[in-house]
C-alpha cells in the first residue's frame, strides 16, 4: 500500500495510546499516596513506547485468503457413429425379387430388433395359401393339395421347427418385432368352404395349437348357406377370420374406382364385425390384385397386413422380398414395389412349391441370425451414440 496510507494509520493509533497512557497516569496519582514517594511519568517515555507498541501491532502478518483453484472443464471428445451394415441379402431368392423396408427410421428399427423382450435376429415367417385338400389328385388343379401330401407338408413343418401363427401375431411382429416362434407359418385357407372343410386342420390344432387363417368372402352377408358354421367355428378360437373381399371375383385393379375399392375393403369389415363379431386386421387381396391406390385405402380403413399371390420367398422384421419392376418370365405377378407399402403385398406360397423350399428358408433364417449377430456390435454402438439420447437405451443392453 502507499506510504500516507501506513503513516496516517501510525499517526491514529499513537495519539490513541498517547491518550490512554495518560489517562491511566492520572488515575494512578489520584489514587495514590503523595507524589513525593513516586517518580513523576516520562510523557516522551510513554510516546516512544505507544509508538513501539503501535509499530509492533502494524507488523503482523494479516491472513491472506487462499484462493480456490477453478477446476478446468475436460475436453468432451466427439464420438463418431460407425456405419451401419447392409441389409441382409441371400441368393436363394430370384434376382428380381429382393429384400424391401418398411421401417426408414434406422433408431426405430435397431431399438425394436435388438430389445430382448422381442423377436430375435433371424426370426422367419414362411406365408402358405391353401385352396383346395382332396382326398387323391384325380381332380386337383396346381393350387390344390391332396391330403396326403397336406399331412406329409404339415409333418415336415413341424419336423424343422416351425410353429403356426395367427393374423395379429403377424401384424405384431411385423410392426414391432413383437415376439413369435424363431420358424413360423402362417396357413391361409381362402374362400367361403363349410365347416367340414377344416377337420384336415383341427388334428394339428389339437396337437400343436395351430391357427388356420380364412379369407372369408362376404358376397352373401346375412343370407351365406356357410355362414353359421364359419360362425361357430369362429367361436371356438382357431379359425382366424379375415377378409377376402365382397364381390371377390372382380379384382381389384388399375381401373377400379375408388367407390368399389371402399366398397370392397370396408364391406369386408362392415360383414365380419356384423357376423362375426370380430375386426379383420389383414386383407387377402382376391385373385392376388392390387394397386397403390387399393393399398392406400386399405391402410385408411385400418388393415395392417395384406396377401398376394406371389410366392417371392419368406418374411422377415423389416425385411420383405417384392419386386420392383414386371417379370417377363412371370407375367402374372403384380410388381409390389411401386404400392410403397410392404406390409400390405406380402408374398405366399403355393403348397406344391413349399416341401422343396422348407429346409432353404430354415438355412436362410440361421443365416439372417449369423449376419445379425455379426453386426450387433456395430448396429448396438451406433443405437448409443446417435439414438438413445431420444430413444433411451435399449432394456438389457450395456
Amino acid at each position: 500500500m502507499p506510504c500516507p496510507y501506513f503513516i496516517g494509520r501510525i499517526r491514529r493509533m499513537i495519539k490513541t495510546r498517547i491518550i490512554l497512557t495518560l489517562s491511566l497516569l492520572a488515575l494512578l496519582s489520584a489514587s495514590c499516596q503523595p507524589a513525593a514517594r513516586f517518580a513523576t511519568a516520562d510523557p516522551q517515555m510513554a510516546m516512544t513506547a505507544a509508538i513501539q507498541t503501535a509499530f509492533a501491532e502494524i507488523s503482523q502478518p494479516t491472513q491472506t485468503p487462499v484462493p480456490t483453484e477453478t477446476p478446468i472443464p475436460t475436453a468432451t471428445i466427439p464420438r463418431t457413429p460407425p456405419a451401419l451394415p447392409p441389409a441382409f441379402s441371400t441368393n436363394v431368392l430370384h434376382p428380381l425379387d429382393t429384400p424391401h423396408a418398411y421401417i426408414q427410421d434406422a433408431c426405430q428399427h435397431l431399438k425394436a430388433k435388438w430389445d430382448p423382450n422381442n423377436a430375435a435376429p433371424g426370426t422367419i415367417v414362411l406365408v402358405i395359401m391353401f385352396h383346395g385338400i382332396l382326398k387323391d389328385s384325380s381332380s386337383a388343379d396346381a393350387n390344390d393339395i391332396t391330403v396326403k401330401d397336406f399331412d406329409k407338408l404339415m409333418g415336415s413343418l413341424k419336423e424343422l421347427g416351425f410353429e403356426a401363427i395367427n393374423a395379429t401375431q403377424l401384424a405384431d411382429f411385423l410392426d414391432s418385432n413383437a415376439l413369435i416362434p424363431k420358424r413360423s407359418v402362417v396357413l391361409t385357407y381362402d374362400d367361403r368352404h363349410r365347416a367340414e372343410a377344416y377337420e384336415h386342420f383341427r388334428p394339428y390344432y389339437e396337437q400343436w395349437g395351430w391357427p388356420v387363417i380364412n379369407g372369408w368372402i362376404s358376397a352373401f352377408g346375412g343370407d351365406d348357406q356357410f355362414l353359421q358354421e364359419n360362425v361357430n367355428l369362429s367361436k371356438e378360437g382357431w379359425v382366424d377370420y379375415q377378409a377376402h373381399g365382397v364381390i371377390h371375383n372382380t379384382n381389384i385393379g388399375p381401373d377400379s374406382t375408388d367407390e368399389f375399392i371402399r366398397s370392397e375393403l370396408q364391406g369386408s369389415i362392415d360383414n365380419l364385425q356384423k357376423y362375426f363379431e370380430k375386426t379383420p386386421v389383414a386383407y387377402i387381396w382376391p385373385g392376388g390384385g392390387f394397386t397403390p391406390r387399393g393399398a392406400q385405402v386399405a391402410r385408411e380403413v385400418g388393415y395392417r397386413v395384406g396377401f398376394t399371390i406371389n410366392p417371392r420367398g419368406p418374411i422377415m422384421f423389416n425385411w420383405i422380398p417384392l419386386s420392383d419392376e414386371s417379370d417377363p418370365g412371370r407375367p402374372f405377378f403384380i410388381p409390389e414395389g411401386p404400392v410403397n407399402d410392404p406390409r400390405l403385398t406380402l408374398p405366399r406360397y403355393w403348397p406344391s412349391q413349399v416341401l422343396a423350399q422348407l429346409d432353404t428358408i430354415r438355412v436362410m433364417g440361421k443365416d439372417a441370425a449369423a449376419y445379425a449377430e455379426l453386426n450387433k456390435a456395430t448396429e448396438l454402438e451406433y443405437y448409443d451414440i446417435v439414438c438413445s439420447p431420444a430413444l433411451g437405451a435399449i432394456p438389457g443392453m450395456p
